[in-house]
């Protein structure tokens, strides 16, 4: 099975200078917890909402400075002709719960989900969130 067979498509993106306010009612007016930022074709970072609970709400930022302030760089990414056990593979190893997808030109394709493994493979799934929720073992 392929990433493209069970990742998210048609995700919906923001750009750096969009506020971190704009980037959370996109969030909601779309039911997602996560948004890539992108420039033009390039995915740039990535936001989630726990992003935006933990490094704005919780120490009091503002919350109309621009999302890249507080989006994540280096943003691990899959192709979408990847098999699903070599994506779920990295997701365990990185300890983490999501992966941007690329297609076979670079552009953004879609967003693989812990959720997507798991509607897929309940096993795997679980092995992933075992070890995305063990603390003892993150990379740098």
């Amino acid at each position: 099975m392929k990433v493209r067979d069970v990742m998210t498509a048609g995700v919906v993106t923001a750009r750096p200078e969009d506020t971190i306010q704009a980037v959370a009612r996109r969030m909601s007016e779309v039911d997602t917890g996560v948004i890539p930022i992108a420039e033009g074709d390039r995915v740039v970072g990535l936001i989630t909402d726990r992003d935006i609970v933990l490094r704005i709400v919780a120490e009091s930022g503002d919350v109309t400075a621009p999302v890249s302030s507080v989006m994540t760089t280096g943003v691990e990414t899959v192709q979408a002709d990847d098999s699903l056990k070599s994506a779920a593979k990295k997701m365990s190893q990185m300890q983490i719960r999501r992966l941007v997808v690329l297609g076979d030109d670079g552009r953004l394709a879609g967003i693989l989900s812990l959720g997507d493994v798991a509607l897929e493979d309940g096993d795997r799934a679980e092995d992933i969130l075992q070890d995305v929720s063990d603390p003892g073992d993150r990379p740098a």
